[in-house]
C-alpha cells in the first residue's frame, strides 16, 4: 500500500469493473457468492455484477434477480459453454471495463477484489489470479505450467503428485511460489481478473472449447500480446468446487480439450506424443473407476486438430 500514491489509489478505486459469473444449475452455490460480493469488493467504487445463465433448469436466474447485489442477468437460452457466456458478459460490460471472472462456487473474502485491481493498475499486468483457499483453509494448488511433452509424460509416468513435487508436472506444488506475488504462466480460472487493455489485445475467449482449457488458451494469448499474468497471494477467495473430479463426462472433456489445445499449437509428431502421454497415464491408472475409464476413452478417441497460428487482435 505504501508504494501506491493517493492519486493511483483513487484511480484504482474508480476504474470500471464487471464481475462475471456463469451459471448452469448453480442455485445451490450461487447465493453464497452473491452474499460475499459486498465484503469482497470493499473499496471498489465502480463495479457491476453480470450473471450469464446457460439455460439452467433450477432457480439460478431467479436467485440472481432477487439478490440485493442487483446483478444484470443475461439468459443465453441454451447451454452455450463457458467461453461463450464470458463473451456475452464482456460485450455487455464494454471494452473499457476490467473483468473479474468468477465461478459460482467461489466466495470472495474481504478486500480481495481491490487487491486484484491494485495489481493490474500498479504493475501493468494483463491478468491476475488470487490465492484460492479450500474449504478447510488450505491454499489450493491453482498455479500451472504451460502444457508440454515434459509435463504430460511426467504426470503420466510419475503420477501428478510426485511430478508436481519434482517441478516437472503441470500443477505447481512448490509452496514458495504460492507465498509471493509475481508472473506465472497460467492459473485455474475459478477467479481471474483481466484488464481492459488485455481484453483489447487478446480478443474474445475461444468458444470452441465449450468448457476447460479456455483459460489456458486465453491467458496464453494475453502473454503473447506482451502483457504478464500475475499471481496475487494477498487476495484470498474460497473455492468449494471440483466437479470434474467426480464427473466422468467432465473429466473426459477436460482431457479431450487438453489434447485439442496442444494440437493447435504443435506439429503432428509432437501432438501425437502428447496424446500418447495422456493415454499412457490413464492406462497406468485404469483401476481408478469410471473417471479413469472416461478420461482414457477421451484420450483414445480425440484426434489433435491441425496446427494453427493463433491471431492476436
Amino acid at each position: 500500500m505504501s508504494s501506491v500514491s493517493q492519486c493511483d489509489e483513487q484511480s484504482i478505486k474508480s476504474a470500471r469493473l464487471a464481475l462475471v459469473v456463469v451459471t448452469y444449475n448453480s442455485a445451490e452455490v450461487l447465493p453464497g457468492l452473491l452474499d460475499s460480493v459486498s465484503a469482497g469488493c470493499l473499496g471498489v467504487s465502480r463495479f457491476e455484477m453480470i450473471v450469464v445463465d446457460n439455460h439452467s433448469r433450477d432457480a439460478s436466474v431467479e436467485i440472481a434477480l432477487a439478490h440485493p447485489v442487483r446483478a444484470k442477468v443475461i439468459r443465453m437460452g441454451r447451454n452455450a459453454g463457458y467461453a461463450a457466456a464470458i463473451n456475452a458478459a464482456a460485450a455487455q460490460a464494454g471494452l473499457d471495463a476490467d473483468l473479474l471472472v468468477l465461478n459460482p462456487d467461489v466466495r470472495l473474502l474481504r478486500g480481495a477484489v481491490l487487491t486484484l485491481c491494485r495489481e493490474l493498475h500498479t504493475t501493468g499486468a494483463g491478468a491476475a489470479a488470487p490465492r484460492i483457499l479450500t474449504e478447510d483453509g488450505r491454499t489450493a494448488r491453482s498455479l500451472r505450467r504451460e502444457p508440454s511433452l515434459v509435463t504430460i509424460w511426467s504426470d503420466a509416468l510419475l503420477g501428478g503428485r510426485l511430478a508436481s513435487r519434482m517441478g516437472l508436472g503441470e500443477v505447481i506444488a512448490d509452496p514458495r511460489l504460492y507465498a509471493s506475488s509475481g508472473p506465472v504462466e497460467w492459473a485455474t480460472g475459478a477467479a481471474l481478473i483481466i484488464s481492459a487493455e488485455a481484453r483489447r489485445r487478446a480478443g474474445e475467449w475461444d468458444e470452441s472449447f465449450f468448457l476447460y482449457s479456455e483459460e489456458v488458451d486465453y491467458l496464453r494469448r494475453v502473454r503473447q500480446s506482451g502483457l504478464a499474468v500475475h499471481y496475487v497471494p494477498q487476495s484470498h477467495v474460497l473455492h468449494i468446487g471440483g466437479d470434474y473430479e467426480t464427473s466422468p463426462y467432465l473429466s473426459g472433456l477436460m482431457t479431450a480439450n487438453r489434447i485439442r489445445d496442444y494440437g493447435r499449437r504443435h506439429g503432428y509428431v509432437a501432438s501425437a506424443l502428447f496424446r500418447l502421454g495422456a493415454i499412457v497415464g490413464e492406462m497406468l491408472r485404469i483401476g481408478g473407476g469410471p473417471i479413469r475409464r472416461a478420461t482414457l476413452h477421451a484420450a483414445l478417441t480425440t484426434r489433435p486438430p491441425a496446427r494453427e497460428t493463433p491471431s492476436i487482435s
